[in-house]
């Protein structure tokens, strides 16, 4: 049996449970959005993305609070939760928000940028929809091109699981993970 692209299964999940997704990427630039939309029809469930690399961008289109920056910096559970829920209101595009699932991520590619308690390769993936909010951390030990692709991975993943009602616990930090 073969098995699916994530960014296939997902189109599938989306159309059968008539849901609608969007995105918020920081670190990984636009690469979730560019493998989602390599999927023929996959305008019928994305409805877009803001990529919010400058802290700017992230209060201003997604709503970050200042202060949550301030105190917890971009690469954190807190912003990356306001970043899904920030996305949903801002790209609904007129479809009821408990229909859109919002995803976030915020992290720290490399090979700079990292401190001791934020290294290299930290990584925030934040979710947001009808049935709640969810954070899980990660800390990949690839260089910038490898911690970008295991956090796009581990989006669609993680947003599989959440459309088959599987989704793990918070302290799943990509464990056994497949491309």
């Amino acid at each position: 049996m073969t098995v699916l692209p994530l960014e296939n299964q997902i189109g599938e999940l989306l159309n059968r449970n008539h849901l609608k997704f969007v995105l918020a990427e920081s670190c990984t630039g636009g690469l979730v959005g560019h493998r989602v939309t390599n999927v023929p029809g996959s305008s019928d469930y994305y409805l877009g993305s803001i990529t919010s690399y400058a802290y700017q961008v992230k209060e201003q289109l997604l709503g970050v609070k200042p202060v949550t920056l301030k105190n917890k910096g971009a690469v954190s559970r807190e912003c990356v939760l306001e970043m899904a829920i920030g996305v949903r209101a801002a790209l609904s595009g007129g479809f009821p928000i408990d229909q859109i699932i919002g995803v976030s991520i915020s992290g720290i590619a490399g090979p700079g940028g990292g401190t001791t308690e934020k290294p290299v390769g930290t990584v925030w993936i934040g979710m947001s929809g009808l049935r709640g909010n969810w954070a899980w951390s990660f800390l990949w030990k690839g260089d910038r091109i490898q911690n970008k692709e295991l956090s796009a991975q581990a989006a669609l993943q993680l947003l599989v699981w959440y459309l088959q009602g599987n989704l793990p616990q918070e302290d799943w930090h990509g464990e056994n993970l497949e491309f």
